[in-house]
């Protein structure tokens, strides 16, 4: 429903819930992106029948996303759970505050009347027009880091890469949410190839997390398209807010 991989809630979930298996951060971060790969691939099933994934423009921003996720799941070998843990609740906490406090009609408004960058009309399954100019240059640096924080955090990348389109390449948020999970498939198989080569999968868990994720992603799909862009970003600022919160105080000792 709102683009991202699942991770800002499986990763958090595996660590704090009494499961049989005492997961780290690392592995747990290897284990959801493991899920994220099946995620992806049923959520862009459903927006390619709605022909809302700009294709063009997320193939280019998957060859910067790519060697990134393969340098943050890296690092999970390098940075101590702790930090990784405090990493992951303020990243969740800055795009939470984007979403929820930031007007992307303004900037869209002010994108589209410079008219700079590469112009791109798509015209989904509804007949519906949706026209936008994205700056392609600024979108392959932002997605690297994109993809160093889903390797690094294991959520797929789409907490960011979705305001990534929408701010930065003024997007549309509909089809910054579908073509972000489409790049999502890219991203996530590089990173999750560097976890399993660490040992950072656990595929008990993770075959349970993909049946679920599987039927998951084609419900959010449908919804994603009946709800409007300004409530679509109210429920994915505030849910990453009460993650993020319960994270910190993770990091913190406190119940």
């Amino acid at each position: 429903m709102l683009g991202i991989g699942g991770g800002v809630f499986i990763v958090p979930a595996l660590q704090l819930l009494p499961l049989t298996v005492e997961f780290s951060p690392q592995l747990a971060a290897g284990t959801s992106l493991t899920m994220i790969v099946f995620k992806a691939f049923s959520s862009s099933s459903g927006y390619a029948r709605q022909k809302r994934i700009d294709y063009k423009i997320g193939l280019l921003l998957a060859t910067a996303s790519i060697p990134g996720a393969f340098v943050g799941a890296y690092l999970t070998d390098i940075i101590a759970e702790e930090l990784l843990i405090f990493i992951f609740a303020l990243f969740l906490l800055y795009v939470a505050s984007r979403m929820i406090f930031t007007s992307s009609l303004g900037n869209f408004k002010v994108f589209t009347r410079q008219r700079s960058g590469w112009h791109r009309r798509l015209v989904d399954y509804d007949g519906k027009v949706f026209e936008y100019f994205a700056d392609v240059r600024l979108g392959l640096i932002l997605s690297f880091f994109a993809g160093v924080s889903a390797g690094l955090l294991g959520i797929g990348g789409g907490s960011l890469m979705v305001p990534i389109l929408h701010f930065a390449l003024c997007f549309p948020l509909h089809l910054a949410v579908a073509t972000s999970v489409f790049i999502m498939i890219f991203t996530s198989i590089s990173g999750v190839t560097t976890h399993l080569y660490l040992g950072n999968v656990h595929f008990g868990y993770a075959f349970l997390l993909i049946v679920g994720v599987i039927f998951g992603a084609q419900i959010g799909a449908v919804v994603a398209k009946r709800v409007s862009s300004k409530n679509l970003r109210r429920i994915f600022g505030v849910i990453l807010v009460l993650v993020s919160l319960r994270m910190i105080l993770k990091f913190l000792g406190l119940p």
